[in-house]
């Protein structure tokens, strides 16, 4: 049986790989997993938070960076919703903010004292603070524990694939951050209810 002839995209069969689909599939089930999960007038703020962390994931991924010119937004988006959402809360969720940028940069500078490199890059401590912003105070802890373990976890999937990791490889840990946010974001009311 003969294949089936595909037409040719106007620019080219793929000229960019697979990656541009994976993102729009990934994006799709963002929307879907937050419309499923939140009340549908939040639906939008999950979705905005969801295509943001995506996009970042994937920045740091590909770049190993992740760029001002969306963590800092996201920042003031996380503000911004908690004012909407809850007034009451607007200072603890700006100081989780501080918190969040403030550890990270202390835990990176304790770490280039003590090993001699970089451990942490600028960007982890900005998207903790925005985490920080959309969370509150309460999860800081949470999102740090779910980012490393996904982090290991994604260092020893790495590992069992072949790939050679040490304590000198660099491995983004943006993307930990991001997946630990939205999964607290979408489940925190439930893991809060579970520790009380």
């Amino acid at each position: 049986m003969a294949p089936i002839p595909m037409a040719p995209f106007p620019w080219g069969p793929f000229p960019w790989g697979p990656f541009p689909w994976a993102v729009e599939c990934a994006a799709l089930i963002v929307a879907l997993w937050a419309v499923t999960r939140v009340p549908a007038a939040e639906a939008w703020m999950a979705c905005l938070l969801g295509w943001s962390l995506l996009a970042l994931a994937w920045i740091d991924v590909r770049a190993m960076i992740l760029p001002d010119i969306l963590t800092l937004p996201l920042l003031l988006m996380g503000l911004l919703v908690t004012e909407v959402r809850n007034p009451a809360a607007l200072t603890d969720h700006a100081l989780a903010a501080a918190l969040g940028y403030s550890g990270l940069c202390l835990l990176a500078w304790s770490y280039r004292r003590f090993r001699g490199q970089d451990g942490l890059g600028p960007g982890d401590a900005k998207l903790l603070g925005a985490m920080g912003a959309w969370l509150g105070p309460g999860l800081l802890p949470a999102i740090v524990f779910l980012a490393a373990c996904s982090g290991l976890l994604f260092a020893g999937v790495l590992m069992l694939a072949g790939k050679r990791v040490t304590p000198t490889t660099a491995l983004p840990f943006g993307p930990c951050l991001a997946l630990a946010g939205w999964i607290l974001w979408l489940y925190g009311d439930t893991l809060s209810d579970w520790l009380d």
